[in-house]
């Protein structure tokens, strides 16, 4: 079966739609590390007076994890699915949160074009036909030093990486697709994040889309070594002269990691696609992203 693309992939996500938020709240830390991955943005003051674009937003948790780490911050959340943008809307939200339905190629002719000073986009970019296109044009989007968080399936290289996750797949997650009615879409989870960048791949497609300070993340759990964020800021000529710090690179400096909390240190980054995969304890259910 080949990967789905562009208009199958746009039906499979909408015909999924009902069983997703379900599915997605039986995998262990889901909610939980996407917060850790909009924390890294680093937004100062609760986000105040920034303007945040949550790029693929699905049902909507990618962008309950934005409202919570910056609940100052104006949020627009983006997607290709009509049916995964319904669940989203009919959610309760501040007034400074709104959806837009696009597709992420074509952000630039939607009412979601603008300056925005920090992007997530998690569960994007393996989906993408061309990820290099779209990583250019939110690189165009971002307001100068602007920040960009990936949240993504991005195996960290090793073999015991893709073993973890071919076993997470035909023992969990297809079984659980197939149950539901939606095994094409959970196939094509499987397949997208075996065909997509390894992690370091993907680091360094950022770094040639223009983003400077890539950095890969670890995220904590069963999903160590499959999961990871990358974050990077748009490169700029006067912005990388004297780009103002975040909240979390400060911490960084502090030794603490601004995104998880005090007292906690901050995170090895790229370091970490050595490590092996860890667990939880628990066991994982799909999240398609």
């Amino acid at each position: 079966m080949p990967l789905l693309r562009d208009a199958a992939l746009t039906d499979a996500f909408d015909r999924g739609a009902g069983h997703y938020d379900r599915l997605v709240a039986l995998n262990p830390g889901y909610h939980s590390q996407l917060r850790r991955s909009a924390g890294r943005l680093g937004l100062a003051e609760g986000g105040a007076g920034s303007r945040v674009l949550d790029l693929g937003c699905g049902t909507g948790a990618s962008t309950a994890a934005l409202a919570a780490a910056f609940p100052a911050a104006e949020i627009v959340g983006v997607d290709a699915s009509a049916g995964m943008l319904e669940r989203a809307r009919a959610k309760h939200w501040p007034e400074r949160v709104r959806f837009v339905h696009a597709t992420a190629e074509d952000l630039e002719r939607t009412e979601a074009h603008g300056s925005f000073d920090a992007v997530l986009a998690a569960y994007l970019f393996r989906n993408l036909t061309d990820p290099d296109s779209v990583l250019r044009t939110v690189h165009g989007l971002l307001a100068p030093a602007g920040r960009l968080a990936v949240h993504e399936y991005a195996l960290g290289g090793r073999r015991a990486d893709r073993l973890m996750w071919d076993a997470v797949c035909r023992g969990v997650i297809l079984p659980l697709g197939t149950a539901t009615g939606d095994r094409d879409l959970y196939r094509h989870l499987w397949r997208s994040v075996a065909a997509f960048d390894t992690a370091p791949a993907f680091a360094a497609r950022l770094g040639r889309a223009g983003f400077a300070g890539v950095r890969v993340l670890p995220l904590p759990g069963w999903q160590t070594g499959l999961t990871h964020t990358f974050v990077c800021r748009r490169a700029d000529a006067k912005a990388d002269g004297a780009a103002p710090k975040t909240e979390r690179e400060r911490g960084t400096e502090r030794g603490t990691d601004a995104g998880s909390g005090p007292g906690r240190r901050a995170e090895t980054e790229t370091a970490v696609l050595d490590r092996g995969s860890g667990g939880s304890g628990g066991t994982p259910a799909p999240g398609a992203g």
